[in-house]
């Protein structure tokens, strides 16, 4: 068994950490205030995203799995010799414990916000596949992506599992996927998940499930933030809010406070009324051409696109 230490540069956006700090503080005091999603990844935020991908409402990654596991043969064909498999977003690693085998890269990178989580998963990973270094990496790669020289170069292929894609902005989501090609040498590539368009009565309820697992994931980023920035968050005074927003062809969650009320953090506080929104996170819907545009774009070809028979996701893959 062979895990390299974990490289993290910091647990759980430490209050150390001076520039995650001032993102929240900056993202409260803005006119719609907003906190960025990668937030909602703490340990416990971990867990809880782990459940409500067993929810029946959330469709995404058991279909995401039913399109692997039907074209998993044709996918290692068009993916070709990996060297690095490097999970962006990890988590739980078990969207890659189905591709080791089929790929059998030398090395597995995960990467996550979350090191103690990732540090849980890795150890359990690692006893089922012995001859594979791991290396795992716990920092934000949302907004810059650069990795250690132990990283091998060549044949790196990026994979992005689920929806995650949708959480960025479609510009954001540009810039993100041409950070991913800088980091591609020759013989690298990105497999990535998408979730397409569909109707609103299968989106929302995926976002907002019967048993309440969304809206404690949701209401735990105020613990969180508790923790990062010395805040005074009561997630009772709050409630879950999803919405679909047509016109952006986007899912929203919200926390939509239930009464007039005063928070205070370290340096700052704001007021905020009954039925005014913090906006957590967006989860864009994309057509399969618009997607395979960007992906020309930010400069990948040979775009190939796997989907399930009611075309509600794709798992697509691109060269260099």
């Amino acid at each position: 068994m062979n895990i390299a230490a974990i490289e993290s540069s910091s647990p759980e956006f430490g209050v150390d950490d001076a520039s995650a700090i001032a993102e929240i503080c900056a993202g409260l005091l803005q006119d719609i205030p907003e906190i960025s999603p990668k937030f909602l990844y703490d340990p416990l935020g971990s867990k809880l995203f782990e459940a409500i991908t067993q929810l029946p409402e959330y469709y995404p990654t058991r279909t995401e799995k039913s399109i692997v596991d039907r074209h998993a043969q044709d996918i290692a064909r068009a993916v070709g010799s990996v060297t690095a498999l490097i999970d962006l977003g990890a988590g739980n690693c078990e969207k890659a414990r189905r591709l080791l085998p089929l790929l059998n890269p030398a090395q597995y990178v995960p990467v996550d916000v979350s090191a103690e989580f990732l540090r849980e998963a890795l150890v359990e990973l690692s006893r089922e596949f012995p001859h594979i270094d791991m290396h795992a990496l716990g920092i934000d790669f949302s907004s810059s992506l650069s990795l250690p020289r132990t990283i091998q170069a060549d044949n790196r292929l990026f994979f992005y599992p689920g929806s995650s894609i949708g959480n960025f902005t479609p510009q954001a989501a540009m810039e993100f996927l041409i950070r991913i090609r800088s980091q591609c040498d020759a013989g690298g590539g990105l497999l990535i998940g998408v979730d397409l368009v569909k109707p609103a009565s299968v989106l929302v309820p995926a976002y907002d499930d019967a048993l309440g697992v969304t809206a404690a994931f949701n209401l735990n980023l105020l613990n969180h933030l508790n923790r990062l920035i010395g805040a005074n968050f009561a997630p009772g005074d709050w409630r879950h809010v999803a919405l679909f927003n047509a016109p952006l062809s986007r899912i929203e969650m919200h926390l939509e406070a239930r009464r007039d009320l005063v928070v205070s953090w370290t340096d700052g506080e704001r007021s905020f009324r009954a039925g005014e929104r913090i906006h957590t996170e967006s989860s864009y819907k994309y057509e399969l051409l618009q997607f395979r545009a960007m992906m020309v774009k930010a400069g990948f070809r040979n775009m190939r696109a796997w989907t399930d028979e009611r075309h509600w996701f794709a798992v697509c893959h691109a060269s260099i």
